[in-house]
């Protein structure tokens, strides 16, 4: 049989194992045909194959995003808006000015504020923003992607008022007096949204998308599951229109698996999977929310706070409990797949109560897995849960540090000596699943494949030694937890996520070895760099041409 193209490396990480092999990918028609040792690619070679030797670069399969919001990221890495780090509240502000100066009229936005990460950790408020920008509306959205920080213009913009009340789940923070801080917090900041949003052109969106997608094939990534964002249908900016837009112009370079957000109706998720059949772009599931964060007492939990802002400070569910059980319940009966956003240990608890009656009731789903996202803090008795029930554990390394000191100042050191059990996971059988939850952190993935690794932070290298050190995975595992483990989070495993016959030609070339450099350095792995990119063996990123 001849192939298309024929990929050939001595450092070639099929999925299997733990050691990269000289071996050549034989493709032919978008898919693996063959992976055969090197010295038998001659084989395979006709008149009009290519073949490409990469020489001792590191290839693998195209690396798989488990957990992105699309939208955002392209947003806020464009033109159009800002993403920064601030040091403190005035500096957070002094950091618009870029953004103020090249969008002179019209809504201010970025993302990526924390204020538990300044000293002193105090919420800011609209009193600065209004100092700056008296007169234009500003929206400043936390890190963590669950509170949004507006001036006085913008509040009047959106019609929010002291009188006005919040959507379930969610809050308008008041000082003493009564008048509102400009903080919005959960599912109120959810429901804002997509009206700050509305201010941008489609075509404005379409250029921050194609942005987007450059950087992730320049990055090795051919795959993301995009995350809706809000617990509110219809407000969770998974944008089928811009993919279908993408697709009638042939120009995506990665596959988009899209996770809409799950209510009383299905015929969204229904219209959209009938309409995007392709293999590059599919609906796969739902998204749903069950509690929000612990840095802001959101997440839900057993037992208070150890730092209780009131008595009997346990979170909140963002959904109901009874409400949650009836919308997956709805999807299982259908055999649909449900992702759900679970951070607080009571959170998990009820999500992995709610799927183990819906697998009782309907089984498995007929297409991909149940999921509970972020993972963050466990009761002991549910970490073997996952693999009983076939739920995936789809987790983003980077958050292990992204609060240095939180969870102890939030949960208590008794409660955080379960917290994001990675190695607990593959010890128990269960299929690890790794992303980003871009923009909250970056999507480079090598941050996250170290940080898995070390359990220390990509930028600082803290804490010296790993924070539970005991919970670290290796590189052939968190590269497994990237490609094979996001795909089956997309319920793609059968075609994607190896280098094997029959899986389509998703490959990635990096210039360094990561399962020689751990061994040797660790920090060597945030060198990594894509050389190449292949979707279906068609090049999407070539590093050689100029």
């Amino acid at each position: 049989m001849q192939a298309d193209s024929i990929f050939i490396s001595e450092n070639v990480f099929t999925g299997e194992g733990n050691e990269a092999q000289a071996l050549a990918v034989c493709v032919r028609g978008g898919l693996i045909a063959a992976v055969v040792p090197k010295s038998q690619a001659d084989a395979f070679v006709g008149p009009a194959t290519r073949v490409e030797d990469f020489g001792d670069a590191f290839m693998c399969a195209g690396l798989h995003d488990a957990h992105v919001h699309a939208f955002h990221t392209a947003l806020y890495s464009s033109p159009l808006a800002e993403e920064f780090l601030g040091d403190s509240e005035a500096d957070c502000v002094a950091r618009l000015a870029p953004l103020a100066a090249r969008k002179p009229h019209g809504w201010l936005l970025a993302q990526g504020w924390r204020e538990y990460r300044w000293n002193p950790p105090v919420l800011p408020s609209k009193k600065s923003l209004d100092e700056a920008f008296p007169t234009r509306p500003v929206a400043l959205y936390s890190g963590d992607a669950h509170t949004l920080w507006l001036n006085s213009c913008a509040l009047r913009e959106l019609g929010i008022t002291r009188n006005s009340q919040p959507p379930a789940g969610g809050s308008y923070d008041v000082d003493e007096a009564g008048e509102l801080t400009g903080i919005v917090r959960e599912a109120a900041a959810m429901a804002l949204m997509p009206r700050i949003m509305a201010t941008f052109s489609d075509e404005e969106i379409l250029s921050a998308y194609q942005g987007f997608l450059a950087r992730l094939a320049n990055l090795g990534i051919t795959s993301i599951c995009d995350m809706a964002l809000s617990a509110e249908p219809g407000l969770d900016f998974v944008r089928d229109d811009i993919y279908q837009t993408l697709e009638g112009r042939g120009q995506p370079t990665c596959r988009a698996h899209l996770f809409p957000t799950l209510n009383g109706d299905l015929s969204r998720f229904e219209a959209m999977r009938d309409t995007l059949r392709g293999p590059l772009v599919q609906a796969r599931g739902f998204k749903q929310f069950f509690d929000g964060v612990s840095s802001q007492h959101t997440a839900w939990l057993a037992e208070p706070y150890a730092n209780a802002r009131f008595k009997g400070d346990c979170g909140r569910p963002t959904v109901e409990p009874a409400t949650m059980r009836d919308y997956v319940m709805a999807a299982a009966r259908s055999g649909y797949a449900v992702r759900v956003h679970a951070i607080g240990d009571e959170a998990i608890t009820r999500a992995l109560d709610i799927f183990e009656e819906a697998n009782a009731r309907f089984g498995q789903p007929a297409q991909g897995h149940h999921c509970i996202e972020h993972l963050e803090n466990m009761k002991a008795a549910d970490v073997a849960r996952l693999e009983r029930a076939g739920v995936v554990a789809s987790v983003q390394p980077p958050h292990i540090t992204l609060d240095p000191g939180g969870p102890e100042r939030d949960l208590g050191e008794k409660r955080c000596q379960i917290m994001w059990p990675f190695k607990s996971f593959l010890e128990t059988g269960a299929t690890l699943a790794f992303g980003t939850d871009s923009p909250v952190v970056d999507v480079n993935p090598w941050n996250g494949v170290y940080t898995a690794v070390t359990r220390q932070d990509a930028k600082t290298r803290q804490p010296s030694g790993g924070w539970l050190a005991s919970e670290r995975v290796s590189v052939a595992d968190a590269l497994r937890a990237y490609t094979s483990g996001a795909a089956a989070a997309a319920g793609r495993e059968s075609e994607l996520g190896r280098l094997a016959p029959g899986m389509w030609a998703d490959i990635a070339v990096f210039d360094r070895n990561p399962l020689r450099d751990a061994v040797e350095c660790p920090e060597r792995i945030l060198e990594t760099r894509a050389i190449a990119t292949f979707l279906a063996g068609r090049a999407v990123f070539d590093s050689r041409i100029s």
